[in-house]
């Protein structure tokens, strides 16, 4: 019988050191706590560089394209304006062929022929200075607008640049 009393006696001891927790529990346990809050903040703030990073990225492709685009514009352009030099000046050489034998030339019909033909390569210069002159000025816009886009370009690409150097400081610190 004594060994019953004894019995519930040691199991209420028992129980009793069960319920008492060492402080350094509670304090492990709030360690760990903070530990998961700030692990939970690096990967919301890494998530959002990442996200940051991928849409400047985005924008940097799409601005190279429209800067590839506007470059063709512009080397399109200097095309034209080449061609259109070379056609100024072929004319021109054909109007001072003209004018030679115009001055050489003392057959009346003849000469009105050639006075019909330099009238129309005349018309003709005249066009063609008109077509450079405009095609100079869309030459020099499209160099402009090619200039604001590299511009733009240049930005996202800094943008770009400084987010890297981020990163890595942020590597470097853990």
């Amino acid at each position: 019988m004594k060994r019953l009393w004894f019995l519930p006696l040691t199991l209420l001891s028992a129980s009793a050191a069960f319920a008492q927790t060492d402080p350094t529990d509670s304090d492990k346990l709030k360690a760990l706590l903070t530990e998961v809050r700030l692990l939970r903040h690096d990967l919301q703030t890494t998530t959002v560089a990442a996200q940051r990073a991928e849409i400047l990225v985005y924008r940097a492709q799409a601005q190279e394209s429209v800067v590839r685009r506007v470059q063709e514009r512009v080397d399109d352009t200097r095309s034209k304006l080449a061609q259109t030099r070379f056609e100024e000046k072929r004319l021109s050489a054909t109007v001072k062929q003209n004018e030679d034998l115009l001055s050489n030339d003392d057959n009346p019909t003849t000469r009105k022929e050639l006075e019909q033909t330099m009238a129309s390569i005349k018309a003709g210069l005249e066009r063609q200075a008109n077509i450079e002159q405009e095609t100079q000025a869309k030459l020099v816009e499209s160099e402009e607008q090619l200039r604001l886009e590299q511009a733009k370009l240049d930005g996202l690409q800094d943008q770009l640049d400084r987010l890297e150097k981020l990163l890595e400081s942020f590597e470097r610190q853990k």
